[in-house]
C-alpha cells in the first residue's frame, strides 16, 4: 500500500475556507522573527559521534513558498516562521539561538561570562548552538545555567555546554524551580517509554518531512535525536521574589508551579528590562494536556500566574522572550501579549466549568466552545501545538476524571473487544468498510475514522480496512491547523500502510547518573512483573560507599519496597558498591566487580522479575 498524498476536492475547499478567515494582513510576526538577526551557521547538519545526523537545519527548506493543498495555510505560515534559524540579539547582552531544536536556547552576558537558559534536548544541538554564539560574540566561559522547567527540551543538552565538574567545582551554578528533579524523572524515566512512543506520533518523528508530510510541531520544528543528558540543579528557586546575582546579572524569579509544567518559573532581568516567561507564554495555544501524556495542567493557575507576572513587571519591562518562538518588543505590545495569553487560558477554564455545571460532557463542550473574536484575530492564540478541542477535554478530566457519570460508560469493553462486537453488529468487516467509505465520501471523516478503526481492530490484517483508515487519517491531517494533530494523523496513516513501526524511543540512559538512589530503585520497582513475583520473597541490603547511603529492599506480594536505613538488618543478600557500579548493574544485570555477601542467587531472582518496556507498542492497531 502506498500513500495517495493528494488532497481531495473537499479538503481543498475546506482549506480555502479556513484561509479566508485568517488575519493575513497581520505580518508582525515575520518582522519579529527576523529582528536582531546576526548570522546563520555554515554547519547545516549536526551529527553525533557515530556520524548519525541528529539535526538538519535545512530539512524544512520546502516551506519556502505558498501553502500547498495538503497543509492548513495557518499551520504552514507557522512553519515558515519556525525555520528562521540562527543567532539573534534580543537586546544588547541577551541573545538567542533559534531553529536548533524544538526549543530555543538563550544567552545572557554577564561581567566575565555568559548565563545559559534552557540548553535544548540533545548535547549535540546545544553544543552547536553555543558554538554559533561563541563564533559571533567571542569565547566566554559559562557562568550560570538556568532550567526554566522540568521538560527535557529545556535541560537535555546541558552536557553539550557545561560539565559535571563545572558544577561540582562551584564554577557554574545550575538553577531550577523547586521540585524540578522529581518531575523531570517522573516524566522522562518512570513513564519515559510510553511517553516517547506517543511523542513519536505527536511530533511525527517517523513521517517524512515535506508538503504532504511532517511540516513542524507548532512549538518548534521537531525534536532532535541526539543524546539527552542531565546535571542536577544546585540552586532551587522556591518563592516568588527571590533574587540572585549571577556573574553580575540581577535576576528576580516568579515560581509558577502547575502551569505548563509542574515545576516552572518566570524571571526578570531588571538591568535589561527583559522578562523570560519560560514556556508559560508562546506564539500558540499550548496544551492543558499534551498528546504524549503528562499530568493535567491547571489552566486556572496558569492564567493567575500570568496576571501576577503583569503585576510584577508589566510597568517596566521592554521585551518578553521565552524558550520557544521569537520575542515581543515594546512595553505596550508585550503586556498586551501577556494579557491575551492569560485571557486565553482563563476563558478556556471558566467556560468549560460553566458548561460542566450545565451538565455537558467534555466532548460536548469541545464541540460548542468558541474563542472570543479578539483572541481568534491574534495569531499567537491559534492552536498550532495545543487545541481548543483537546484542552477543553483536559480541563474536564482535571476536575471530573475519565468517567462522565453515565453508568453505561462505567464498564465498557476495551477497544479490540468493542470493535469485534461493532463489526459483527454492522454485518462484518466488509460491511463496516463500506459504511466507513460512505461516510468518508460524504465528508464525515471523523465518523469514517471511527468505523474504519473498528474494522482494523476486528481484522488487523485486512488490507482494505487498513488502507481506508490510513486514507481518512491522512485527509484529517491535511486539514489540521494543529501541528500535533496533523503529526498524529499522518503517523497513524504511515504505520497502517507500512505494517511496521519505526523505533522512536528517546533513551533516558543519559539522565540516569543524575538520579538519586531512591529514584533509581523506583525505576526498578515499576518494572517488576507483579503476577510473576507473587510467590517470591527476598530482601537485599544495599551499601553505597561513594555516596555513604544504605538502603533496604524487600520483595513481597509482588511489590518491591525500598527505603533508606541506618541499621544493619539481616538480609538474604548484602551488596556493597558505588553508584556508578549500581548504574552498570542496572544496565547490564551483571554484578562484575561488586562485593556480594549472602545468597548470590537472590540478585538473579530479582533481575529475572524485571520486565523490559516495549518502545514499539501498537497504537492504531490491536
Amino acid at each position: 500500500m502506498t500513500s495517495p498524498s493528494q488532497a481531495t476536492d473537499a479538503t481543498k475547499q475546506a482549506l480555502a475556507a479556513a484561509a479566508a478567515h485568517l488575519p493575513l494582513d497581520d505580518t508582525q510576526d515575520f518582522d519579529d522573527a527576523a529582528r536582531g538577526f546576526i548570522a546563520k551557521s555554515e554547519q547545516r547538519q549536526i551529527t553525533a559521534t557515530d556520524g548519525r545526523v541528529v539535526w538538519d537545519l535545512d530539512a524544512y527548506a520546502f516551506l519556502d513558498g505558498p501553502a500547498p493543498d495538503t497543509a492548513n495555510p495557518s499551520l504552514w505560515r507557522q512553519g515558515q516562521l519556525l525555520i528562521k534559524d540562527g543567532l539573534f540579539e534580543v537586546v544588547p547582552g541577551i541573545y538567542q539561538a533559534r531553529g536548533y531544536d524544538l526549543s530555543v536556547i538563550s544567552f545572557i552576558e554577564g561581567d566575565i561570562g555568559v548565563i545559559v537558559i534552557d540548553p535544548l534536548i540533545s548535547k549535540e544541538t546545544a553544543a552547536a548552538a553555543f558554538a554559533l554564539y561563541q563564533q559571533h560574540r567571542g569565547e566566554r566561559p559559562v557562568t550560570g545555567m538556568i532550567y526554566t522547567h522540568s521538560h527535557i527540551d529545556h535541560f537535555g543538552g546541558v552536557k553539550g555546554v557545561i560539565t559535571v565538574d563545572d558544577v561540582e567545582s562551584g564554577r557554574v551554578p545550575v538553577i531550577a524551580p523547586e521540585g524540578f528533579m522529581d518531575y523531570a524523572v517522573s516524566e522522562n524515566v518512570f513513564v519515559g517509554t510510553a511517553m516517547s512512543r506517543r511523542a513519536g506520533y505527536m511530533y511525527g518523528a517517523a513521517v517524512e518531512k515535506g508538503q504532504a508530510g511532517q511540516i513542524g510541531a507548532g512549538l518548534g520544528q521537531t525534536t532532535s535525536t541526539g543524546e539527552p543528558t542531565l546535571i542536577p540543579p544546585i540552586v532551587d528557586i522556591a518563592t516568588t521574589g527571590e533574587e540572585l546575582t549571577v556573574d553580575g546579572v540581577r535576576i528576580v524569579f516568579q515560581v509558577t508551579p502547575g502551569t505548563e509544567a509542574p515545576a516552572e518559573m518566570n524571571f526578570y532581568f531588571p538591568d535589561f528590562r527583559a522578562l523570560c516567561t519560560a514556556e508559560n507564554t508562546s506564539h500558540t495555544l499550548h496544551n492543558i494536556l499534551t498528546l504524549r501524556g503528562a499530568e493535567v495542567r491547571d489552566a486556572r493557575a496558569w492564567a493567575a500566574y500570568l496576571t501576577e507576572t503583569i503585576d510584577l513587571w508589566g510597568d517596566e519591562l521592554e521585551v518578553v522572550f521565552a524558550s520557544h518562538h521569537w520575542p515581543t518588543w515594546g512595553q505596550e505590545r508585550a503586556v498586551e501579549f501577556l494579557a491575551m495569553q492569560r485571557d486565553m487560558y482563563a476563558y478556556l477554564h471558566d467556560q468549560t466549568l460553566r458548561l460542566i455545571n450545565q451538565g455537558y460532557l467534555g466532548a460536548e463542550i469541545a464541540e460548542q466552545l468558541e474563542m472570543p473574536p479578539a483572541l481568534v484575530a491574534a495569531w499567537h492564540t491559534h492552536g498550532y501545538y495545543g487545541s481548543v478541542s483537546h484542552n477543553v477535554k483536559a480541563i474536564y478530566q482535571r476536575y471530573l476524571g475519565w468517567y462522565d457519570g453515565n453508568p453505561a460508560h462505567l464498564w465498557q469493553h476495551p477497544p479490540e473487544a468493542a470493535a469485534e462486537r461493532y463489526v459483527r453488529l454492522i454485518g462484518g468487516v466488509g460491511a463496516t468498510i463500506a459504511k466507513a467509505r460512505e461516510f468518508s465520501e460524504q465528508g464525515d471523516l471523523r465518523f469514517a475514522a471511527e468505523l474504519a478503526s473498528h474494522a482494523v481492530f476486528a481484522a488487523p490484517d485486512d488490507d482494505d480496512a487498513r488502507e481506508l483508515l490510513a486514507t481518512v487519517l491522512e485527509r484529517l491531517g491535511f486539514g489540521s491547523e494543529c501541528a500535533t494533530w496533523r503529526n498524529c494523523f499522518l503517523t497513524g496513516a504511515q504505520e497502517l500502510r507500512a505494517k511496521t513501526i519505526e523505533h522512536t524511543e528517546l533513551s533516558s540512559a543519559g539522565l540516569a547518573p543524575a538520579l538519586t538512589i531512591t529514584q533509581l530503585f523506583d525505576s526498578i520497582a515499576i518494572r517488576i512483573n507483579g503476577p510473576k513475583a507473587w510467590g517470591e520473597r527476598l530482601s537485599i541490603g544495599w551499601h553505597l560507599t561513594d555516596v555513604h547511603e544504605n538502603y533496604r529492599m524487600e520483595l513481597s506480594n509482588g511489590a518491591l519496597i525500598h527505603y533508606p536505613t541506618t541499621g544493619n538488618q539481616a538480609a538474604d543478600l548484602t551488596v556493597t558498591l558505588t553508584k556508578p557500579q549500581l548504574l552498570q548493574l542496572l544496565a547490564t544485570a551483571r554484578p562484575e566487580g561488586i562485593d556480594i555477601s549472602g545468597n548470590p542467587a537472590v540478585l538473579g531472582r530479582l533481575m529475572s522479575l524485571i520486565d523490559n518496556p516495549d518502545p514499539d507498542f501498537a497504537i492504531v492497531t490491536p
